[in-house]
């Protein structure tokens, strides 16, 4: 009899670093597979869906614009009930630190169903930031048979938590495996690399371009705010730079952004960009603005210098190595750094120097082989 397994998801970051388990679970004949999607993240979520090639079994439709997190999580949680008490899996996978992965773990486990979580173990050891990830993922901690790791520091934060040994499994980044197959599939693909060429024709090769990403809600408000506004006064010091902006579509952050930076010259205001059209820009970027922890992991693939828009960061790994530079919010940080990095040729080599310290693009054959013997 096939083994029934149930993948969980929410968000467009969750898609990506989950796609390579979902082809590789779907080619053995042992496993009966099912793809449940809450559409945390509907809009975005899609987008990945779509592009590689994955159809949801069962979609929770639980996204409503500004909802609190007690109504979201009430919402999956009866949903995926539902779900749990109909399919009844012999295991649920979850990945990272969403609200979708806590409350899809936490119905697993008063299911008395089998959990693995992917991504575990990453730590901020503040319960506020980021809110409420940080809550999420020790949470999971507890309630997961089967915690895959993506780093020894991860790894090492499981244990002090007193998790069993037995329970972990340290295996890299599943986000480097996407990556590298990504880049695979890009670079011989000339028609695919002409058509994202066009939808950037206004970016000039003469100039450094400087990508920014910004969606944590810790950043709603003032943040965003000096986020912009440093933005602005880059733009003006430099004019050999270019800055795109993928604006998320939440209304906390689109609003401000649009209203500050709409009519700057040199800064260009996208929707999100598809997950091809988003790694070219990466490839070709000199420096990242980011408060997205799916970049401070890809981005030491490609070399590229980042500048992490948060106060916090459960990812050290490349700030430790020195790839990476927490500035937060502030104005005068983001400006200062951003100016070091643009004069001064030494500095910038040296964030360049770093390895991906996330593994080597194996981590999906690493946790299905797991599960394969241990569901």
């Amino acid at each position: 009899m096939k083994k029934k397994i149930l993948i969980s998801f929410g968000t467009r970051p969750e898609a990506i670093k989950l796609v390579k388990i979902i082809k590789l679970l779907k080619k053995n004949s042992k496993i009966d597979l099912k793809i449940c999607v809450s559409g945390q993240h509907n809009q975005l979520l899609y987008q990945v869906l779509d592009l590689f090639k994955i159809k949801p079994d069962f979609d929770l439709k639980v996204m409503k614009s500004n909802q609190s997190l007690n109504l979201l999580s009430s919402k999956i949680l009866k949903k995926m009930n539902n779900i749990l008490q109909k399919y009844k899996p012999n295991l649920i996978i979850v990945h990272g630190d969403t609200t979708t992965a806590f409350i899809t773990a936490l119905a697993a486990f008063q299911n008395k169903i089998k959990i693995a979580h992917v991504e575990a173990g990453l730590r901020t050891h503040n319960i506020r930031f980021p809110y409420p990830e940080e809550f999420n993922r020790k949470s999971l901690g507890i309630l997961a048979d089967f915690n895959y790791t993506p780093s020894k520091k991860a790894t090492k934060n499981l244990i002090d938590e007193k998790i069993s040994k037995k329970k972990i499994i340290q295996t890299g980044n599943t986000v480097v495996d996407t990556l590298k197959e990504s880049l695979n599939l890009l670079v011989g693909n000339k028609i695919l690399i002409n058509k994202i060429k066009k939808k950037f024709f206004f970016l000039k090769n003469n100039k450094n371009l400087i990508i920014v990403t910004s969606h944590r809600r810790e950043n709603y408000g003032s943040g965003i705010e000096n986020i912009c506004s440093a933005l602005k006064e880059i733009v003006k010091k430099y004019n050999n730079l270019q800055i795109v902006f993928p604006v998320h579509p939440n209304p906390n952050i689109r609003k401000k952004v649009f209203k500050m930076l709409k009519k700057v010259k040199n800064i260009y205001l996208t929707k999100p960009l598809d997950y091809f059209s988003f790694v070219y820009l990466m490839k070709k970027s000199k420096l990242i603005l980011t408060d997205s922890g799916g970049i401070q992991e890809e981005a030491p693939t490609f070399k590229k210098p980042v500048l992490i828009l948060r106060n916090e960061t459960e990812r050290p790994e490349v700030k430790y190595l020195g790839g990476a530079v927490i500035v937060g919010t502030n104005k005068k940080k983001i400006i200062t750094t951003v100016m070091k990095l643009i004069s001064n040729k030494k500095a910038y080599k040296a964030m360049t120097k770093i390895t991906n310290p996330f593994g080597k693009g194996q981590a999906s054959k690493k946790i299905v082989n797991h599960l394969l013997n241990n569901i």
